[in-house]
């Protein structure tokens, strides 16, 4: 049976680039999001194998052109879940003709002397990672057009993968205080690259510029090299993915707003990111006396965001969470639902 992780990369038959989404999946296709496409005067790529990318912005809007895009020229890549109750586009296992997985794909790379100057420079990053987390290189990966072979050294940037719970933590620990040091290897943004982070998301989210700034200050894993930016995506190991799919059944309720307190968020590193939060106040919803467990969202941006104790105010979609195995319900929000289409969020409370 063919392992499918967060991060990793699919091509299929008609040379698409699908990126991977979690690591929970039906038994016949893989959940996943349109990323490049071929195209004659492409960015990405060299010679005549060049592509362009589909999703321009990583938004719930961006999300749903692409949608569009599939539905006109490759409807069998969108997908109903009628355990998730939502839309979707994933890719059937028949049409994948090739998987890429970033670890092996790094593992390549490590050994390979001829590089260019990006795969160089992800080369002494990862050196770097290692050596201040003592997590083994064997733990990371390189994602995007990197792991793709279409990257662009004058322009690319670097994506990293770290595998599993323990290294990760230690990774983020590590990583943040290297940041203190003037002579690290890596830096967080500042000055005019912080700013231009902050206005895009202000524009593409609904946040102000001050809780953009409020949000990055979270982001261990978002910083520059050089010139270089470069992003760090946590990923699970097989044994810490406790859920198949079909396990639960996800009813929509409608859209809700409410504010809580987040009482556990190990599982924030990942995709989806989960807060588990108690003394609940719905502010705005379709029932008014419901305990809400969990606030759970797939939008990268609002990972590793909240500490326990912190209060958060959220918006999104309300959900009935069912164990089809227990019969169990429960009561999570959704936020970044496309039902939202781009007004939902997650915020610290000060």
């Amino acid at each position: 049976m063919r392992r499918f992780r967060d991060r990793d990369f699919l091509r299929t038959k008609e040379s698409l680039f699908f990126c991977v989404v979690g690591s929970v999946h039906p038994l016949d296709r893989v959940i996943s999001y349109i990323k490049y496409v071929p195209a004659e005067l492409g960015k990405w790529g060299k010679g005549k194998k060049r592509f362009k990318r589909v999703l321009g912005s990583y938004t719930i809007p961006g999300l749903l052109e692409s949608f569009g895009l599939l539905r006109k020229d490759c409807p069998h890549y969108l997908f109903y879940s009628k355990f998730l109750n939502v839309e979707m586009s994933a890719v059937p296992l028949e049409f994948i003709e090739e998987h890429y997985k970033p670890e092996k794909k790094l593992a390549h790379l490590l050994r390979t002397s001829r590089l260019d100057p990006l795969q160089q420079k992800l080369k002494e990053f990862i050196t770097f990672l290692s050596e201040i987390s003592g997590v083994p290189e064997n733990f990371f990966g390189v994602t995007g057009s990197i792991l793709l072979d279409i990257h662009r050294p004058e322009f690319s940037d670097i994506d990293v993968t770290i595998y599993g719970y323990k290294s990760s933590l230690a990774l983020k620990k590590a990583l943040t205080e290297a940041y203190t040091l003037p002579s690290s290897f890596a830096h967080p943004l500042k000055g005019k690259a912080l700013k231009n982070w902050c206005n895009n998301k202000a524009q593409r989210y609904p946040l102000t510029f001050a809780e953009a700034l409020q949000i990055y200050k979270r982001k261990w894993n978002i910083g520059i090299i050089g010139d270089v930016f470069f992003s760090i995506h946590p990923v699970k190991l097989e044994q810490e993915v406790k859920e198949t799919y079909g396990d639960k059944t996800y009813r929509p309720l409608g859209p809700a707003t409410i504010e809580a307190v987040v009482y556990e968020n190990a599982d924030s590193l990942f995709l989806p990111c989960v807060y588990r939060v108690k003394d609940v106040e719905m502010l705005e919803g379709p029932i008014e006396a419901v305990e809400v467990k969990a606030v759970v969202s797939y939008e990268s941006l609002y990972d590793s965001l909240a500490q326990v104790g912190e209060r958060i105010a959220c918006k999104g979609k309300l959900e009935k969470v069912i164990n089809n195995k227990t019969k169990h319900e429960h009561y999570q929000l959704l936020v970044g639902s496309a039902e939202g289409r781009g007004t939902e969020y997650i915020k610290l409370i000060s």
